[in-house]
């Protein structure tokens, strides 16, 4: 589906509520829940998640030209000069990824939201079933995982094994800047797998007392 598509609307308030019968608002919170369940953990959502961080990547690996160039005991002008225009490319890449993860943060936040609004109408099993999408679930967070990994190994292995002929502070720098973006995509994709997954759980699980379906955003029992 694509992003340009627009996410179901809000489910109408209690008073303006009009559906003819359960099985319509049944119907209906079914669709929605599964397009916007799409939205935030489907396959194009998850591709769109790699680009993202792919840009963000080559952005900083374009600007760590430069930092590599003049963080060693003696630069090179011709290095230096390859680096600054390296650079200008890799900033003209990594702003406008830094602003396109921002915008897919806040939509994913937009889509959680509604998620939550039209579970709250109803309970069905399969339709609820389904919202666990446990293949994708399982996707975001061995990927995040491994994020998360890399960006670890990364971290410490870069300003260990660099010697001041090789880079110096220059490559720490690129290093540790690399590092942090693996780490920032994997702890996001990790609370987006692990938070919609928790949420399908308590959907499908067991109802709750009415004293507390008000504070765990689920529909109280009728």
């Amino acid at each position: 589906m694509s992003p340009r598509t627009p996410l179901p609307p809000p489910p109408p308030p209690a008073e303006l509520q009009s559906w003819p019968d359960r099985e319509a608002r049944i119907a209906d919170r079914a669709l929605a829940l599964d397009v916007l369940g799409r939205r935030l953990l489907g396959p194009g959502r998850l591709v769109m998640f790699l680009v993202w961080f792919a840009l963000l990547e080559l952005g900083w690996g374009l600007v760590g030209v430069l930092l590599i160039s003049i963080g060693g005991p003696a630069p090179d002008p011709l290095a230096v000069v390859t680096g600054v225009f390296a650079a200008v490319l890799g900033i003209g890449v990594l702003v406008p990824a830094v602003w396109l993860t921002v915008r897919a943060a806040r939509h994913d936040r937009t889509v959680r939201e509604r998620l939550t609004q039209w579970a709250a109408l109803d309970r069905h099993g399969p339709t609820d079933a389904r919202l666990r999408a446990p293949a994708l679930s399982a996707c975001w967070l061995l990927l995040s995982f491994a994020m998360c990994g890399v960006g670890l190994w990364l971290g410490f292995a870069v300003p260990a094994g660099t010697r001041w002929e090789d880079g110096g502070y220059g490559l720490v720098a690129y290093g540790m800047g690399a590092a942090l973006i693996l780490w920032v995509n994997g702890l996001t994709g990790l609370t987006k797998a692990v938070g919609h997954y928790r949420f399908a759980v308590r959907l499908t699980g067991p109802r709750r007392p009415a004293g507390r379906s008000a504070s765990s955003g689920l529909p109280r029992p009728e």
